[in-house]
C-alpha cells in the first residue's frame, strides 16, 4: 500500500491515511500530519477504534460519523478528490464521500482466518455498488466481485502488484551481481527465498529440496518470528531453519535493499503454499525477481502466476524442483528467458500501476460526465 501511495504521488497530489488503532479510539480526535521518507509521500495518521467494523463498536461510533467529517475536513476540495479504499471494512466511510471512489484490493478479505465471510461479502457489495471504478490485483479477486458481490464487470481494472521502477535495470544483464556483504563468505550457487517466511511457503518441499540438492546453497531472507499452524510445515521450518551450513537465514532487510539480493541470487525460488487468501491475490516477490532478470522457479501458490510462463517454471514436487535446479546447473544459471524478463519488468513497477488506475478512473468520470450531459 505504501509503495502504491508514492508512486501515486509522483503524478498526482496524494495523502495517505494510516490508522492509528487503539481501544480508545473512538475517544480521540487527533489528526497527525506527516512525511514518510521509505517510500515518500505526505500522511495523515488518523485514531481508530479497534474492532470498529464489528458490532457493538460499529453501533457506537460509526466509521462514516466523525471520522468521514475530520477526514473532508483535512481536503480543500473533497468533491473533486477521490477516495482509494483499501478494504471493504471502508465501505461506510466510502458511502459518506462526497468525490470518486476506487476500491483497490490487494486481497481475497472474504477468505482471511477470523473474518466473518457474509459480512465482508455485504460490505464488498456497498463498496463496488459505491465505487466509481473497483481495481483488484487479480482475476480471481475480480471474478469473486463479479459472482459474489454483484460487481458491474465494466467497473473492473485488474492492477497486479509490482516492484519499484528503481529496481528496474538499465540494461540487460545475464549474470549476477555480486552478493550482499552477508552473504560474500559463501560459495556459488545459491538459491535464494525472499519474503515473509511463515505458513505461506511450503516447508516440506524446501527441506526435501535442500536435502537433495547438497551442491547447492540457499539464503532465505525475511523475517521467521510468525508462527506456522499446520504441525507439519512448522516443524520442517525448524528443521531448514538448524540445517546451518549451506542454509543462510538473513533475517528480516528494510524493503530497499532486498533487489541486492535479488540480483545477487542464480536462481530465485518461489516455493508458495496453495492456500487463500494467497492464491487469489498477487505476488509481490515474483515482480521483484522479475526486475532482477535471474531464474525463476515457482509452485502453484499464486493463481496469477499460472499464465507466467516462460518467464518462470512451475515446479509442485521436490522432485520436480531440484531437478530444475540441476537442469540450470548444467545451462550455467541461463535460462534464455532473461531478455524476455527485462523487457516484461518494464511494464511491472508500481509507478505503472498507478497510472493504470488514473486512466481508468479519469475514463469512468468522462463516460459518467458524459451519460449525465446525455451526449453518448
Amino acid at each position: 500500500m505504501r509503495e502504491f501511495t508514492s508512486a501515486l504521488s509522483k503524478t498526482a497530489p496524494t495523502l495517505g491515511w494510516i490508522p492509528k488503532y487503539s481501544w480508545i479510539g473512538l475517544l480521540r480526535h487527533r489528526f497527525e500530519r506527516t512525511t514518510q521518507s521509505d517510500p515518500p509521500f505526505d500522511a495523515i495518521h488518523f485514531p481508530l477504534q479497534r474492532g470498529y467494523a464489528t458490532a457493538p463498536v460499529r453501533w457506537l461510533k460509526p466509521l462514516s460519523g466523525a471520522v468521514a467529517t475530520n477526514m473532508i475536513n483535512q481536503l480543500s476540495d473533497p468533491a473533486t478528490s477521490a477516495l482509494v479504499c483499501t478494504a471493504p471494512f471502508y465501505a461506510p466511510l466510502a458511502e459518506e464521500w462526497p468525490g470518486p471512489v476506487v476500491y483497490y484490493s490487494t486481497d481475497l478479505t472474504a477468505e482471511y482466518d477470523g473474518v466473518d465471510r457474509e459480512q465482508v461479502r455485504r460490505l464488498d457489495s456497498k463498496l463496488c455498488a459505491r465505487a466509481t471504478v473497483i481495481c483488484p490485483n487479480s482475476r480471481r479477486i475480480s471474478d469473486y466481485y463479479v459472482h459474489e458481490a454483484g460487481c458491474e464487470r465494466s467497473k473492473i481494472t485488474v492492477i497486479p502488484n509490482a516492484t519499484r521502477a528503481a529496481n528496474i535495470r538499465e540494461y540487460l544483464i545475464e549474470t549476477p551481481d555480486e552478493l550482499p556483504a552477508d552473504l560474500a563468505d559463501l560459495p556459488r550457487p545459491i538459491a535464494g527465498v525472499i519474503g515473509n517466511l511463515a505458513g505461506n511457503l511450503d516447508w516440506v518441499l524446501l527441506r526435501e529440496t535442500i536435502r537433495a540438492t547438497p551442491w547447492l546453497q540457499w539464503t532465505m531472507v525475511g523475517p521467521t518470528s510468525m508462527p506456522i499452524a499446520a504441525k507439519t510445515q512448522s516443524d520442517a521450518r525448524d528443521e531448514v531453519m538448524r540445517m546451518g551450513r549451506r542454509v543462510r537465514f538473513t533475517g528480516s532487510k528494510p524493503y530497499g535493499q532486498l533487489q541486492s539480493y535479488a540480483r545477487a541470487f542464480d536462481v530465485a525460488v518461489l516455493p508458495y503454499m496453495r492456500r487463500e487468501p494467497t492464491y487469489s491475490g498477487s505476488s509481490t516477490r515474483f515482480y521483484e525477481h522479475l526486475a532482477a532478470i535471474r531464474p525463476i522457479l515457482a509452485t502453484r501458490g499464486f493463481e496469477e502466476l499460472l499464465h507466467k510462463e516462460p518467464l518462470l517454471k512451475l515446479v509442485d514436487t521436490p522432485d520436480e524442483l531440484s531437478g530444475s535446479l540441476a537442469a540450470l546447473r548444467q545451462a550455467g544459471f541461463r535460462d534464455g528467458y532473461e531478455r524476455m524478463r527485462w523487457v516484461a519488468s518494464h511494464e511491472g513497477t508500481w509507478e505503472v500501476r498507478s497510472l493504470t488506475m488514473q486512466k481508468a478512473l479519469r475514463a469512468a468520470l468522462s463516460f459518467t460526465t458524459c451519460e449525465q450531459q446525455q451526449l453518448c
